[in-house]
């Protein structure tokens, strides 16, 4: 019998791509949307704490990816509140609507972000490592596996998944990276130097089915390959994988800083951040090395 998988934010980049891949394992899938158009879909409005009953009948587990997009508008107070209130809210209304289900899934997996770990430097960072700072991602982050956390104490296995810097053409940082490579222009932020942690989409949702199916998976792991890179190189990286020459140009972190203000942390902080934990729990990387996996993307 095939296992139905329940994904809330499933209409973003790692949504699209982890149902494509659950479907070809033979899961039956469902979507959580404000606006469901097929049987598949079912309804849910976090801001108003609303979730279609129906959509958690018969599930083996609920993959939540919901939240908005960290830097797809400027931090002012009101989009920072939007960021925390996106995930907790979309957390808490599938807390309550498991413990109104009669048979509530065996497992739930959540996204968080490396951003807890905040600007760490050269600091190599593991599940158990306290943040470098009190930054604005840190507390986001924290809030969102606090969210989650609350799941787990109903007695639901959970994973929460500290997701890296997610490569993919499609969107994301690697598309905006690749951008000004298209034109001979290397761009890397900074001095080039700060660490960038890393994982190939397919790897990312490789391990979110590993998630669902190892029963031994509990807590939280990085989402990153286990072999970090320096933002510089990651550019002369992608330039040789697309076969391009590109000059290496810097953008200065003080003018990205006049110009995206707080939200420059996105680009500018420093992640060396560790995946022994989940190599140790037996999941095994597509692609380990950043080479091998922007030759797959833009083979």
């Amino acid at each position: 019998m095939s296992k139905n998988i329940l994904i809330a934010g499933g209409s973003g980049l790692v949504g699209r791509r982890l149902q494509a891949i659950l479907q070809q394992k033979g899961y039956q899938v469902r979507i959580l949307t404000r606006s469901p158009k097929t049987s598949e879909e079912f309804a849910w409005d976090p801001s108003r704490n609303f979730i279609d009953p129906q959509a958690l009948e018969n599930i083996d587990a609920v993959v939540n990816l919901a939240g908005a997009g960290i830097a797809d508008k400027p931090w002012t107070a009101a989009r920072k509140k939007e960021l925390i209130d996106s995930r907790v809210q979309s957390a808490a209304v599938l807390e309550q609507a498991l413990q109104n289900t009669t048979n509530p899934p065996p497992a739930y997996i959540s996204a968080s972000a490396i951003g807890i770990y905040g600007n760490s430097g050269e600091i190599m960072m593991s599940e158990t490592t306290s943040p470098a700072d009190s930054s604005f991602m840190v507390d986001c982050c924290q809030q969102w596996e606090t969210a989650a956390s609350r799941i787990a104490s109903q007695g639901i296995r959970t994973v929460i998944l500290r997701i890296g810097i997610v490569l993919s053409p499609d969107g994301g940082a690697l598309a905006e990276v690749a951008r000004p490579v298209r034109f001979g222009i290397g761009a890397y932020f900074g001095n080039g130097q700060a660490w960038w942690s890393w994982i190939h989409l397919d790897d990312l949702c490789d391990m979110i089915v590993w998630s669902v199916e190892n029963e031994q998976a509990s807590g939280i792991y990085n989402a990153v390959a286990p072999h970090p890179v320096r933002g510089k190189a990651l550019v002369k990286t992608v330039a040789r994988a697309m076969n391009r020459p590109a000059i290496p140009v810097p953008a200065p972190a003080f003018v990205l800083r006049a110009v995206l203000g707080e939200m420059s942390a996105v680009i500018l902080n420093s992640n060396l951040v560790s995946a022994d934990k989940v190599i140790s729990a037996g999941f095994r990387f597509r692609f380990p090395e950043v080479q091998e996996a922007l030759n797959d993307l833009y083979s």
